[in-house]
């Protein structure tokens, strides 16, 4: 945009620019620097094709004031007083669960490693990964339906060995 045009748009509307900012964000200067922003923008050629360039910096200006908005919801935090805190739940499990959770975890780990070696891939791959079928089968360089033979080998497998004895 032409330094002239720029200048009579900035002296034309300026203030009724921060003004409008200053309604929507409730603060002069945060207001005035994003009045700068938003002439900044117009002037490194965001509107060098802008027909109507008062209407350009007001739309300009309102998404800066959303963005504004925004960041500051992102960055608030609210305080809580100790008494609400105090009632809140602690749900963290017992020493006594972690511990069993960690055993039932090491008895998992070794029933697969009784499995062959691809099989506990497929089995990582699907049921830990995440992968799908076709994804497990191309990862590891097989077919759809041998993924789905290893899982379920695997899968037999975990649940004879871990049934309670």
């Amino acid at each position: 945009m032409a330094d002239k045009a720029l200048t009579r748009l900035y002296v034309a509307h300026r203030r009724g620019i921060k003004a409008y900012l200053n309604n929507k964000v409730g603060d002069a200067a945060i207001a005035d620097d994003l009045t700068q922003e938003a002439f900044l923008r117009l002037a490194e050629g965001g509107a060098t094709a802008v027909v109507n360039g008062r209407a350009w910096l007001y739309r300009t200006a309102h998404n800066l004031a959303v963005d504004h908005h925004r960041r500051e919801a992102r960055r608030r935090t609210d305080t809580v007083d100790t008494e609400q805190l105090a009632a809140v739940v602690d749900d963290t499990p017992a020493v006594e669960e972690l511990a069993a959770a960690r055993s039932a975890l090491d008895r998992v780990r070794s029933v697969l490693e009784e499995l062959p070696e691809r099989t506990q891939q497929v089995f990582v791959a699907t049921r830990i990964d995440g992968m799908t079928y076709s994804e497990a089968a191309e990862h590891l360089g097989i077919s759809d339906s041998s993924v789905q033979k290893h899982l379920a080998r695997a899968v037999h497998h975990v649940m004879q060995r871990m049934k309670p004895r």
